[in-house]
């Protein structure tokens, strides 16, 4: 059985005391953010945005043009940028079982909208993406092969916003993403285009996947953040693919029809199916060993899902394909589990594995006869052309002992998500490309992106800020934009405490995203910067010493620092952090190719997939042919420039919310003058993490 959901504690709620930092707010002016749709209110979030930036009023700095302009810039058209994208360097390699496999595209149902490469590559909306699925799907019936559409999780991130009356939040700063509007790749990527705030959200970005004809679905972590979410998920979406959408170990509790709570399944445990072509197909719906899920859901680690007695009865039945889909990478994680479960029992059965969540392009073969593929943040096509011998196990003499029949010939296809891709491979263009589903799809997703008005211009960006493409410290850094330039300002507004002294400290990570040159708009903020952590302080504290706590933060002078790092790592990556392997796959992408590509000049910016040689994946991945992005190493935690006072002064130590415990225990350690609690901590701020870069766009950027 799955074992009883965790109890996740929530954050207590802080005291005011003799040091508390006071606020002043304005009016509330409803036109600031006012919804692009009546019928849509506002939430509570947008409410003490709107509140703050009509405080910046009283700020010495214009922070808008007050000449009475609209502050919205219309959509460019994803079309506008498809002369400069470079379209694929050859055809598919069409087989007997042709996937289209999509994974983390957390609700970038817009596409990337930007000009600065590589963002033109990302640039077709799930409109698009439905068209491509149309027409793939009538050029497999032409072929008279099989064409399945898979997707392994993610479809959402978290969410400011929980309703749930009967349930307790999950913990805050796990609870503070926000939902993303998006598309991912035969691997299609859908990519970060972020809506907003409550579970009405999810419920609209629901609808416009339901509206696809996926296969199989597998559930992802970021469906159990918000415990609404899931409640929403178990509830409506579930129910549309009748059987296919799969957690094969993740539970909800809910009250069943006598009131009593029963834990179960959020989707199905595992499915069996035909294909057109008759096929028999036997599926599962796995999710890594996720810790950070709201309480009342819960996840059974898979070491122990796969010793469940119904995993058993599922896999016992030899089907023509094992098709296993999950929320889980392909390397470095607890996959072998179960291909190994099942090897036990059918030794050469062909066996798919679509993986997903660190959101790399990845490939790898546990043997001959089965193919292990994880997408990225895009949709990715897996093309498996099975032989004409895969169930011929008899040897001729003892047909009680199977023989090993031949390896199966695989190939595999990253492609970029964009227009000029979708009409290479399906060979419609233009006007004839686009279905009349597709395009109801992207009317839609127009639609919604008004309607929670993300086209709200704060300012025009300068330039490219990127989170590794340059250097940190430096001025294209979006890292140092961040934290010595827009926390300072934003942080200030209407805080009694802005005239002392202090050093502001924040996570490399909650920048998910780059800032491009040109309008700056609500989206991008949320795209950019979508967490909604707080801001603690605490008062008194020698410049030295604060020095000394980013120092220690980052792991520096510590004798076991890599052990140190290693069980924060460990624990982040339960919780859901990928930052650390993702960045490393762009690093090693750097270190490989970068250089002498970039300096060719005939190749734009964009991934470069090398798959390693011992896992055996056959041929080039990568769909269309790019020059690396460039890559520097970023430290864990940054901070705003020290202030111009001595060593010994003291200053105000602020720092995002969820390092409390870890800086507190560092202080203690650095120092013995005095022991530190929580009750020397205090909020230093009502302004968010995420409204830090749209309140600075104000103060600088018009």
């Amino acid at each position: 059985m799955v074992p009883a959901s965790r109890d996740i504690a929530k954050k207590p709620k802080r005291v005011d005391d003799n040091h508390q930092a006071r606020f002043t707010y304005l009016t509330y002016v409803p036109s600031v953010f006012a919804a692009g749709d009546a019928s849509i209110p506002l939430t509570p979030h947008d409410m003490k945005s709107s509140a703050v930036l009509t405080a910046l009023s009283a700020l010495a700095v214009v922070y808008a043009c007050g000449d009475g302009h609209d502050h919205t810039v219309a959509r460019r058209s994803a079309a506008s940028s498809q002369s400069s994208v470079t379209p694929p360097s050859r055809p598919l390699e069409w087989g007997d079982i042709n996937i289209i496999h999509t994974t983390d595209s957390h609700g970038w149902l817009l596409g990337h909208q930007k000009a600065s490469f590589p963002e033109p590559n990302y640039s077709g909306d799930f409109g698009d993406f439905a068209s491509f699925v149309a027409h793939m799907k009538e050029i497999a019936l032409k072929k008279d092969v099989d064409l399945l559409l898979v997707d392994s999780g993610d479809l959402h991130d978290g969410k400011t916003e929980d309703d749930s009356e009967n349930f307790p939040r999950p913990h805050d700063w796990m609870d503070t993403q926000l939902e993303v509007l998006t598309v991912t790749t035969f691997v299609v990527l859908l990519f970060y285009s972020e809506t907003t705030y409550s579970s009405r959200t999810t419920f609209q970005a629901n609808k416009f996947f339901s509206q696809l004809p996926y296969d199989l679905l597998a559930i992802g972590n970021h469906e159990l953040y918000i415990y609404n979410n899931t409640l929403d998920m178990h509830l409506n979406f579930v129910p549309k693919f009748k059987g296919r959408y799969l957690s094969s170990n993740v539970n909800i509790t809910l009250p069943d029809k006598h009131g009593n709570y029963v834990s179960v399944p959020v989707g199905d445990r595992y499915a069996k199916f035909k294909t057109r072509k008759g096929r028999q197909v036997t599926s599962l719906g796995v999710l890594y060993d996720f810790t950070g899920a709201a309480k009342n859901t819960t996840v059974q680690k898979v070491e122990d899902m796969v010793k469940e007695r119904w995993f058993a009865e599922a896999i016992q039945e030899e089907p023509d394909l094992f098709l296993l889909a999950g929320h889980m990478p392909v390397a470095k994680d607890n996959w072998p589990l179960v291909f190994n479960a099942i090897r036990a029992v059918h030794p050469y059965t062909p066996i798919i594995i679509l993986g997903g969540h660190t959101h790399i392009r990845d490939c790898v073969q546990f043997d001959g006869r089965s193919m292990a593929l994880e997408s990225g943040r895009y949709m990715e096509t897996l093309a498996a052309k099975l032989d004409k011998t895969s169930h011929s196990h008899g040897n001729g003499k003892d047909k009680s002992k199977p023989s090993k029949p031949k390896d199966i010939v695989f190939s595999r296809r990253y492609l970029d998500p964009n227009r000029v891709t979708y009409e290479y491979h399906t060979g419609h263009k233009n006007s004839q490309f686009d279905t009349s589903a597709g395009t109801s799809i992207t009317k839609g997703l127009q639609a919604l992106s008004k309607a929670f008005n993300l086209d709200f211009l704060f300012g025009t960006a300068p330039h490219d800020f990127t989170v590794t493409q340059a250097p940190y410290p430096s001025e294209d850094s979006s890292l140092s934009l961040f934290a010595e330039d827009a926390l300072p300002i934003a942080l200030a507004v209407n805080n009694t405490r802005s005239s002392i002294p202090n050093l502001i400290i924040t996570n490399s990570g909650s920048q998910r995203f780059d800032i491009y040159a040109g309008t700056f708009t609500k989206n991008d903020q949320l795209t950019a910067s979508p967490f909604a952590d707080a801001f603690l302080y605490i008062p008194g504290i020698k410049l030295s010493l604060a020095n000394d706590v980013l120092a220690s933060l980052n792991g520096a002078g510590s004798d076991n620092r890599r052990s140190l790092i290693e069980e924060r790592e460990t624990v982040e990556y339960g919780l859901g952090y990928v930052d650390k392997r993702y960045r490393g796959w762009l690093q090693d992408m750097d270190r490989r190719h970068g250089v002498e590509r970039r300096s060719a000049k005939n190749q734009t910016l964009g991934y470069v997939t090398t798959d390693i040689p011992e896992q055996s994946c056959p041929g080039v991945g990568d769909d269309t042919l790019h020059a690396p992005l460039p890559f520097f190493d970023v430290p864990d935690f940054v901070a705003s420039k020290p202030p111009a006072v001595g060593d010994d002064d003291l200053i105000d130590l602020v720092f995002v919310d969820f390092i409390e415990t870890q800086l507190l225990k560092i202080l203690n350690t650095a120092q013995s003058d005095k022991t530190y609690t929580t009750a020397d901590v205090s909020v230093y701020t009502p302004v968010l993490a995420s409204e830090a870069l749209g309140i600075y766009a104000q103060a600088a950027w018009n």
